[in-house]
């Protein structure tokens, strides 16, 4: 970067304006979508092992089978169960029976009165820790921060409330947020398994909400995206993750670790599991400075019975770039778009090298900045990894900083320019499945600068520039590890993501059972 003499403005938050469409009244609304995805998923009973999702869940409230009480019970003997086994699980580190029974109350008087708030009543979720959630510890994946619980709740977490979700607890996170493999060492988390492989890593940073939902114990979990931080985990995990735009979703009450990087999205068992909790926590709020401007979070055409008239846009040279079993499995998977009508058409992402290295930059040096206190203070409770990584961010200079978002400027161009010719970006969601978790990790961490690398390369993009992007489980490797595919389109269009997400989800022709996994329902 150094060496680079650009001459365009800085682009210090990329926050862009909404475009102006005609409005056309006579789309479906979003309800009537929401209504729509509900009736028509299929029933989960019907051949072999599939995630228990939303509608599961609904049609067991609705028909009187479970009362969302019921369902709380279950949930707190797994919970107790889970961190029993051996290995332990450690998705959620902090829960409360109580909490959770409150909740799970209030629920069940609703659907016995018929009156339920929203499709996500009585649905269990999970926060990462980087959320305030009361009247848990706001540890975010530290033994340092949080030391009293919280009175107040991040905005996610009081609109996850006012839907009458049961908030089951809070999920592990690699410490501060600071790497994909989701180890962290510290004596309040210990190291979340993989539930389809517990020898290997869940991915991070948001690696508790990623293994709670593909372990069973909610549908439905939330993560923060800086470089991957949700749809890392949700790959390595067989799950959906969706990044929404930059300012999207509400990050306020998360620590605000890098604030031009990091976007707020669900991870869930199904793409229309993940298009009901946008469609509940995509709107502008007063308390967050991003995204006030933002269109009417939509779900238009979600359920088109196919794909034509899209273009598909594809880089064959980056999107090769990740291991040959990988590569094989997403290139049948666009094979299967295309017949369901969408074109593929090739496009070139230019300065992927300098994009790796600025992104890298900016969210390295935005983190140092806000935990210099922390650096000065704590420095010796921090993992190894998390100081090696704030040591790195602290080299970088001002210039740096500066020419690094001169380049984010270009990059925003550049794809201004591809989504004139296509609808979305395809790649491989990462690179290589989940590595092998070493005894060593268990007592001092693990740090890969070329592993974090390699399993945030086609993550760095959506993070730097703030486009939308989704990650759908298309297959599994010779091992049996997930693996998954990534959709990434213009800002603002998370509905055109979720339509292509949701026909891409009926190419995996069969979904395996993890190895850690319970039917709450059951």
């Amino acid at each position: 970067m150094r060496s680079l003499d650009i001459h365009e403005d800085p682009t210090f938050i990329p926050e862009v304006a909404a475009e102006v469409t005609e409005d056309k009244s006579e789309t479906k609304s979003t309800l009537d979508i929401i209504k729509q995805l509900i009736d028509t998923r299929p029933d989960s009973a019907s051949h072999g092992f599939s995630f228990k999702g939303i509608k599961d869940y609904l049609d067991c409230y609705w028909s009187g089978k479970l009362t969302p009480s019921q369902v709380a019970k279950n949930i707190i003997a797994v919970l107790e169960d889970c961190d029993k086994s051996t290995p332990p699980l450690r998705a959620i580190v902090q829960w409360d029976q109580e909490q959770i029974m409150l909740m799970a109350e209030a629920s069940t008087a609703r659907y016995r009165n018929k009156c339920p708030l929203s499709y996500l009543d009585g649905i269990p979720v999970c926060l990462k820790e980087e959320f305030k959630v009361v009247p848990y510890y706001h540890r975010v994946g530290t033994v340092y921060l949080g030391t009293e619980p919280e009175t107040e709740d991040a905005t996610v977490a009081k609109k996850l409330r006012e839907a009458g979700a049961v908030i089951i607890g809070v999920s592990n996170m690699h410490e501060l947020g600071t790497g994909t493999t989701g180890c962290n060492p510290n004596r309040y988390h210990k190291i979340p398994r993989n539930p389809y492989k517990p020898n290997h890593f869940t991915g991070g940073s948001s690696s508790g909400s990623a293994a709670a939902v593909a372990a069973g114990l909610c549908p439905v979990a939330i993560g923060t995206d800086g470089g991957g931080s949700v749809r890392i985990p949700a790959s390595f995990c067989g799950v959906v993750g969706l990044k929404g735009t930059f300012g999207r979703i509400s990050g306020h009450g998360s620590l605000p670790l890098s604030y031009s990087t990091v976007s707020v999205g669900p991870i869930c068992t199904s793409v229309a599991d993940a298009a009901i909790v946008y469609s509940i926590l995509a709107e502008p709020d007063p308390l967050y400075p991003y995204g006030l401007k933002q269109p009417k979070a939509t779900l238009s055409d979600m359920c088109a019975p196919d794909l034509k008239g899209l273009k598909l846009g594809v880089d064959w040279t980056f999107f090769k770039a990740c291991d040959a079993e990988i590569l094989s499995v997403c290139e049948k998977a666009m094979e299967y778009l295309q017949n369901l009508g969408a074109s593929v058409v090739e496009v070139s992402l230019p300065e992927m090298e300098e994009v790796k290295i600025a992104h890298a930059i900016c969210i390295l040096s935005e983190m140092r900045d806000f935990l210099q206190p922390d650096f000065n203070k704590h420095f010796q409770e921090m993992n190894l990894e998390t100081r090696a990584s704030l040591a790195l961010g602290s080299q970088f200079t001002a210039l740096d900083y500066i020419t690094a978002n001169r380049q984010r400027t270009r990059s925003m161009r550049f794809l201004r320019e591809i989504f004139t010719t296509v609808n979305c970006i395809l790649t491989p969601a990462v690179a290589s499945t989940a590595p092998r978790i070493h005894e060593s990790d268990l007592l001092t961490g693990s740090s890969n600068i070329s592993f974090t690398m390699r399993s945030m390369r086609f993550m760095q993009l959506g993070n730097f520039t703030g486009i939308p992007g989704l990650v759908v489980p298309i297959g599994y490797s010779t091992a049996g590890l997930p693996i998954g595919f990534q959709v990434m389109a213009k800002w603002w269009d998370e509905a055109v993501l979720l339509r292509i997400g949701l026909k891409l989800e009926q190419f995996r022709h069969q979904t395996k059972k993890p190895t850690i996994h319970y039917d709450i329902l059951a």
